[in-house]
Order: C-alpha cells, then sequence, then structure tokens
C-alpha cells in the first residue's frame, strides 16, 4: 500500500480551509439579508477562517482519516448561527439560507477553474510542469475546484444535519416537514453509516461528475 502523500494533504488544506469558509459565510450573509442579525453581530460573516474553524471537524478528525489512509476523507467547520425566529417567512427564508453555502462552493469552484485556465493561458501547460511553484499553484487550484464541487453536493444530501435536510423541509407541506424534521435526533448516525458504507459516495459521485465535466466544458479545462 502507498504512504501518505504529505504533499497533497498540504495543497489541499488550503482550498478545503478556503471551501468551508465560503459556504459559512454564504448561510450567514443571506440570513442577514433576510433579517437574523446574529451571525452579523457574531462576527461570522468574515471571511477569516479563524472565525469558522472547528479544531476537531476543520483539522484534526480529516487529518486523521487522511493518515489512516480512510477511503472516505470529510471535514466540518463551526456551523454559522441561524435564529428562525427573525424571518418574515422562516420556512422560505431558511431555505433559502440553506441552498446559500452548496451554491456558494459551485460558484467557488467556477473561481479555481478560472484562474487555472488564467494560468494555464500565461504560461501554458509546459512552463507550468518546469516550475515547481506554477505547477503546484495549478495543483492547488484543481484540487480546490474539485473540493468545492465535493463538498457542495455533499451539503445537499437530504439527511440531517447537511443543508440537504434543511432544503427538503422548506419544500414540504408543513405537516409533512414536521414529521420529517423529527429524524433531526438520528440524523449524524444515519449519516455516519451512509458515510462509511460508500453509500452516501455512490449517490454523490455522478452528481458531482456531472458538475465537473459542465465547469470543465465552460472554462475549456
Amino acid at each position: 500500500m502507498g504512504g501518505i502523500n504529505f504533499q497533497l494533504l498540504i495543497i489541499s488544506f488550503v482550498p478545503f480551509l478556503l471551501a468551508l469558509t465560503v459556504h459559512e459565510v454564504a448561510h450567514g450573509y443571506v440570513a442577514y439579508r433576510k433579517g437574523d442579525f446574529t451571525a452579523k453581530l457574531m462576527g461570522r460573516i468574515t471571511m477569516n477562517p479563524i472565525k469558522h474553524v472547528d479544531p476537531l471537524g476543520t483539522i484534526i478528525f480529516p487529518l486523521m482519516l487522511a493518515l489512516s489512509r480512510s477511503p472516505v476523507i470529510f471535514g466540518w467547520a463551526k456551523p454559522v448561527p441561524v435564529s428562525r425566529r427573525n424571518f418574515k417567512n422562516p420556512r422560505k427564508d431558511m431555505t433559502l439560507v440553506a441552498l446559500a453555502g452548496p451554491l456558494s462552493n459551485v460558484l467557488l469552484a467556477m473561481v479555481f477553474a478560472l484562474a487555472l485556465k488564467v494560468l494555464l493561458l500565461v504560461f501554458g501547460p509546459g512552463a507550468l510542469s518546469k516550475s515547481k511553484v506554477l505547477e503546484s499553484l495549478a495543483a492547488m487550484l484543481w484540487v480546490g475546484m474539485n473540493i468545492s464541487i465535493y463538498l457542495g453536493v455533499f451539503n445537499l444530501f437530504p439527511v440531517y444535519p447537511l443543508d440537504g435536510s434543511h432544503i427538503v423541509e422548506g419544500i414540504l407541506p408543513e405537516d409533512k416537514a414536521l414529521v420529517y424534521s423529527r429524524m433531526e435526533r438520528y440524523g449524524s448516525i444515519i449519516l455516519i453509516v451512509l458515510l462509511f458504507t460508500g453509500v452516501l459516495q455512490s449517490v454523490i459521485r455522478p452528481v458531482y461528475a456531472l458538475i465537473l465535466i459542465a465547469i470543465r466544458t465552460m472554462f475549456g479545462i
């Protein structure tokens, strides 16, 4: 079995941290725009990653999975606090807040793709392979694009506490949404089981691949 690729871990950490930060800021910003100032008052609508880092979920847990050569690598940031009672239309507004995170990750993936395209146009593929700095930068942008897409798609899965659960809750009729919300207490257990049995990946990968192909085609990379 191969060893741990520490260079890849280092290259991946910056875009991973950026993707988590953008995701949480998007939640907080949309909540703020919809009338909930909780995240704003707590200083969470900021691109400073330190404000969003969860030592366990952002650093320790993903690193432990990587070092153990786990086929599943995932992590999380500190969730942005949102108070539904501050919304004029709690169900609709909460749905928009939940959707903002995954959408922001797809947009970030496009930014990574654009930056990679510009890098290739300016220096050319040949120059990248001759420069360790440019090669590492290109790799970071490529990894960032993939991480952002995967994080966005992952969070759309309709299992608590992921964003997809809150989106489904907002779409369902109120009586059915109430029944659905009762699964929240078991959400983390269900999510872990789906992750480590490979069920979640089998659902996510086709959607992730479709978005990746679309973005690569859009930017010609």
